[in-house]
Order: C-alpha cells, then structure tokens, then sequence
C-alpha cells in the first residue's frame, strides 16, 4: 500500500516541489493540489551521486524507484523501462538534494509539530490510527524515521516553493481571457467530448432513386419536428432503425476524434440541445442532436456541491485527543438514539466558528475544505454522521445534510481557470530555477563498486 501525501500538486511535482496545504478555517485556497511523496534520507549503501557533500546512496534510489513502480500499477500502467526509470529518479532525488540543501542554507526550518501534524493528516486521510499508520508504513519498507524525514524533506520544500516561488507567479485577466479562446478555438478533436444522440433512417444498398428521395423526405420531416421540441427519445423509438434505437439513441460521451468526421463537422457549432443538418453517410440519414458537449481543456460546468454541518473539540492540555475523541463517540450515539439535536450539541460544544449556526458549513464545492475532512464527508450518505475525524484542525463529527449539482458561475469557472494557469506557470517557472539551482551546484556522479 503506498499513501498519497496530499501536498503536492502532480504538475509542479515533476519539477520537485508541490503546493502548501495551507488553510483558513477548513476551508483551503483554489490552488491547493493533489499529492504524492518525495524521498527520504539514504540507508547504509554504496554512494551513487553527491550533491555539493551530501551523498545519495543506491538504496535510496532503488527504495524511491520501487516507490514509482508501485504507483504505476495502482494505475494499471506500465512503467518506464528499468533503466530509464533509475535514470530518471536518480536525477529527481539531484535536483531534489539541491533544492533541500538551499532551504536550509537559507534558514527554512520544517518544526517537529509541523511533521506531527503532517502524519496525523495523512493517517485520517487513510482512515488510519497512527500507531496503523506506521505500521504499514513499516510493512512497505519505510522505518518511522525515515517516514518522517520523507514528511520534513516536504514540508521543507513546501516552505521552499511557499517563500521563493509563488511570489513571482501572477496569473491576470488578460491570461484567463486567452486561455478561454484558445480552447474554444481548438482544432484538437482529442480534447473535445461530445454525446450525440441519433435517429437514423436507414436506406438499403440497393433502393432505387425514388426510394432514396422518399427517405430523405421522411428524415426531413423528423428533422423538423426535432428542431420543434418533440421529445427526442419518441422520435428515435417511432422512426430510427432498429440497429440505432438503444439508449434513446444516444451514442455516448467519448472524444470527438472516435466520432465520423461527418457527425463532427455538422455539429461542431452547435450547443447542447440543438439539433444538426441531416447527415447522409452510406448507413442512411442521420438527423444529429448535441446531448452534451465538454472541452476538456475548460473548467467544468457543474459541481457536485455537499451541504454539511460538524462539531470541532480541539485537543489541549485540558483535553486529550483520547478524551475529544470518547466525547464525540457519545455525541454519535445520543444523536442515533434520539437523545440530542445536532445543532444544539454544536451550539454547547463545538469549538468552531460555525457553533453559533449550529455547526452548519453551507454548501461547498470540491476542494473547498481540507482533504481529511472532504474524504471522509464525500462518504457519507445524507443525515448520516461520521465516526470521529481527525484533521489538522482537531476532531470533528461531521453530517451530511444534502448534496447537489450546482452550475458554475462564471466568474467560478475563471477562477478555476485562475488556479490551473497558476499551477502551470509554478510548474514552469520551477523547472527554470531548479535548472539554475543545480547549474551552481556541485554534482559528482559514482560508478558502482567492483
């Protein structure tokens, strides 16, 4: 089992460093990104490179290379040939070393409490106890130690990318504006999907032209009751082949390069709902209407927003996190037996902001709160109460009141423009100062012993 840190965003992780989890309540800022993990310190091998004088050892590259592989298949992907793949980690694990070494020289300081925090964290992003944590963090080969160091290497690079590099990146309205029209004006079919829905009125090889002309007409004639607002599904059951007439004769979502270059071209301007100029192809007539349409390059249109309410205890010296988690136990099984109001066990005990409204959080979208706490929400079915939740925040009973799909705004679907150029640039404007960083460094390459 290999766990996902959720720190560091994929796109700027190639270059080494990742976006902080940082948070204002439970709330985190759009551009807080996805995870994965970095390396630890070297165990006792022989040395393979050294970074100005710090050593990276066989070990740590072949422990890291494992770690690769093992998330390749996880994905059901083949990984990169062995050689390449060592390759390429082993100038990951350089550039890595170069940038660690800048931190501390420069005086960025990852705190034992800052490490504490960050496994607790990814123990409830798992569902873990601690203690089950490092337990299976020693199953996969890791010592705690050297889980630990992995989790202060990040933290310290979090730090790193926090201080140096997020400054310099500015994302403007001019930016959104041409991202938006390039993506509308792609040509590339392979990043846009599209679900047609289709009558077809078929016509035999061998009809005569008369007979060709009568089912032209016909097609016509369903054409414009379709453009009028007849019900689709009717009009496919009522006159499409029998061949054509599955799923209300809709096609499927896939990508518009895996559709006939005819259904694309006659519906490329359209927008869901509408309905094409009849298509002929050697099948028949195809009277062609849009069911949806996505560009993947754009934000999405609409979210699953989850509408929720919870109670925070934070542990102190008052109160241990044994003791908030056996309290929030017995709020649990008042509220399964009839015994409590949610809100008004909030209202007396939660240690939130949200207490005065009965520990109600609104109505939030993906992303919007802290990965421990969203994992753990996203499983719930409505009026359902969690177990006891552990976050960087504290404990929480957290209920689930509602959910629903809920249309983007513009303005929501530039600032989610807003955040992927972002991370964009970061990932860009990272590989440009690692490649400097590690143009003054000292990098000594070693041959394996004989």
């Amino acid at each position: 089992m290999t766990f996902s840190f959720k720190f560091l965003s994929g796109a700027v992780l190639a270059c080494l460093l990742g976006a902080p989890a940082q948070a204002q309540g439970l709330r985190l800022p759009p551009t807080a990104g996805a995870a994965s993990t970095v390396t630890g310190t070297a165990t006792s091998d022989f040395i393979v490179a050294v970074v100005n004088s710090a050593p990276i050892t066989n070990a740590e590259v072949q422990r890291e290379v494992l770690r690769v592989q093992q998330q390749y298949a996880a994905q059901r992907r083949s990984p990169p040939e062995l050689q390449r793949l060592t390759a390429e980690t082993l100038e990951r694990l350089i550039n890595q070393k170069v940038l660690l070494q800048f931190a501390f020289d420069t005086g960025i300081k990852a705190e034992d409490t800052a490490v504490d925090l960050a496994a607790q964290s990814i123990a409830a992003q798992n569902q873990l106890t601690l203690a089950q944590l490092y337990q299976q963090v020693a199953a996969d080969g890791l010592s705690a130690g050297q889980f630990r160091a992995q989790l202060r290497d990040q933290i310290l690079l979090q730090r790193l990318r926090e201080r140096d590099l997020e400054p310099r990146v500015r994302v403007t309205d001019l930016d959104i504006d041409a991202y938006l029209q390039a993506q509308q004006n792609t040509q590339d079919l392979s990043k846009l999907d599209i679900n047609l829905a289709q009558v077809l009125i078929a016509v035999p090889e061998s009809a005569t032209g008369e007979q060709v002309q009568a089912l032209q007409e016909k097609a016509r004639k369903v054409l414009e009751r379709a453009r009028a607002g007849d019900d689709f599904a009717t009009l496919v059951r009522d006159f499409s082949d029998p061949t054509a007439q599955a799923n209300g004769g809709q096609l499927g979502l896939r990508s518009a390069d895996r559709y006939p270059d005819s259904f694309v071209e006659a519906t490329r301007q359209l927008a869901p709902g509408e309905v094409a100029n009849l298509v002929r192809s050697l099948a028949g007539f195809h009277i062609l209407k849009v069911v949806e349409k996505v560009n993947v390059g754009l934000p999405a249109m609409s979210v699953t927003q989850s509408h929720t309410r919870h109670i925070l205890l934070r542990p102190s010296a008052q109160l241990s996190e044994a003791q908030a988690r056996a309290r929030l136990l017995d709020f649990k099984k008042q509220l399964q037996a009839g015994q409590a109001d949610f809100a008004a066990l909030a209202r007396e005990h939660s240690q939130d902001g949200s207490a005065a409204q009965g520990g109600d959080l609104g109505w939030a979208s993906p992303g919007m709160f802290v990965p421990e706490f969203e994992s753990v929400m996203n499983q719930l079915a409505p009026g359902e109460v969690s177990e006891p939740l552990l976050s960087r925040f504290g404990l929480h009973l957290v209920q689930l009141l509602e959910r629903r799909q809920a249309k983007l705004s513009q303005a929501e679907q530039r600032e989610s423009v807003r955040a992927l150029l972002r991370e964009k640039k970061l990932a860009e404007a990272m590989q440009t100062w690692t490649q400097e960083m590690r143009g003054r460094a000292y990098v000594e390459l070693r041959d394996a012993p004989l």
